[in-house]
């Protein structure tokens, strides 16, 4: 029997960590997942359950107390997590971006600091990089630290920040005069530690409150405003102010690759709705699958999903072996979301009128899945990096 989204290859243990993961979305998150996306309700209890799990320590390093796994084992796990609701796995993308930058290129101070507290779940991440109107100009931030005595006082304001309340440390990137003659290198990314919570929760750090959103609910969206926040020099990311720029996009490469594969898992779950229903239901006496109609939709959405799946496979395997994967990624993040739009709108219609009414769960893959086509960078922002990349190998 053919099953969509198996990944050739893995270890013993990947396996047993995704049959894990599978098990846990399959008989926690997808009974839940209506509700509390309803309700637009913190699933609290599912996240007790992940740092249980080791979730959120998945990829940090075992001397720091994580399960020290690959891009690729936490790129499956995402996938399944999305399968099941995709708040649910971006409780932790924003988390992992964050322990990720601060493994890669913190200090050994940071590290230690922040990587153990970030294993267990006790110290949860978020990053920022855009502003109210920034778009995908990330070289225009105004948000600004100036240098005061030993230390930076910033003020500005950040937009868009997945776990914006809920986290208790936010990856901020923030212009800093460096006097470089790119604006990019006059970024710096500063950690920023404040308690979980809304209003002002630290002198000169707002978090007005949650942003209404059309899907993706559940976890909050917010804005964060700096007014007057005092920062130490050892809150900079790798210590070194100027280097925030590349630290973000070896940040949002691998947010990248996360965001295919959430756009993988809500595919698959869409393609799931839709093959159960097509055979449950009945039209001039037959199930509608046995229509051809039916048929060559169904088909069709598993070739998207299952080539979906394999390019983001690529990507992570790519990251994995330390060679460069920005093109891949652009290319699995590009067709993963593309796809993920178009399979749940093929699952939404062959539901018919039932995929209108909120009783049935397309209705929200419906909502969830247009987020995934500009997270982390738009359709045409990959296609910018995809044809710059590969006209590299074909230029005259």
């Amino acid at each position: 029997m053919t099953r969509l989204a198996q990944t050739p290859g893995l270890t013993e243990f990947q396996s047993d960590v995704l049959a894990a993961v599978r098990t846990f979305v399959d008989k926690e998150i997808i009974p839940n997942a209506q509700e509390l996306e309803h309700s637009d309700t913190y699933p609290q209890e599912i996240v007790d359950q992940m740092a249980e799990m080791g979730l959120f320590g998945l990829m940090i390093p075992t001397e720091y107390g994580g399960l020290g796994e690959s891009l690729l084992t936490y790129a499956l796990c995402v996938e399944e997590l999305a399968r099941g609701w995709m708040s649910v796995s971006g409780v932790i993308n924003t988390h992992f971006i964050t322990a990720y930058m601060i493994s890669r290129h913190g200090t050994d101070e940071q590290k230690q600091r922040f990587l153990p507290r970030m294993a267990t779940g006790e110290v949860r991440g978020a990053f920022s990089m855009s502003e109210p109107e920034l778009g995908s100009d990330v070289a225009a931030i105004r948000t600004r630290a100036v240098r005061e005595g030993d230390g930076y006082v910033i003020d500005g304001q950040k937009m868009w920040l997945t776990n914006g309340g809920t986290s208790t440390l936010v990856a901020a990137l923030v212009k800093t005069d460096e006097g470089a003659d790119k604006p990019h290198r006059n970024l710096t990314t500063f950690l920023v530690e404040k308690p979980a919570g809304f209003g002002e929760v630290v002198p000169g750090i707002t978090i007005p409150g949650k942003i209404d959103k059309m899907g993706y609910k559940g976890i909050d969206t917010t804005e964060l405003i700096f007014d007057g926040y005092r920062a130490a020099a050892s809150d900079i990311l790798g210590g070194t102010p100027g280097k925030g720029f590349g630290h973000m996009m070896d940040g949002v490469e691998v947010g990248r690759v996360n965001v295919a594969a959430r756009a993988c898992g809500v595919a698959l779950r869409s393609f799931e709705l839709a093959a159960r229903y097509a055979q449950q239901r009945q039209t001039f006496g037959k199930p509608i699958v046995d229509h051809q109609a039916i048929a060559f939709k169904l088909a069709e959405m598993a070739t998207k999903v299952e080539a979906a799946h394999l390019m983001m496979v690529n990507a992570a395997r790519l990251k994995d072996s330390g060679d460069r994967n920005d093109v891949a990624a652009g290319m699995a993040k590009y067709l993963a979301s593309e796809y993920c739009a178009e399979v749940t709108q093929e699952s939404f219609r062959i539901h018919g009128g039932y995929g209108y009414s909120k009783e049935y769960e397309i209705e929200r893959l419906m909502r969830e899945a247009p987020f995934l086509l500009i997270g982390e960078g738009t359709s045409e922002i990959q296609k910018t990096i995809i044809s710059k990349g590969v006209l590299r190998s074909y230029g005259l």
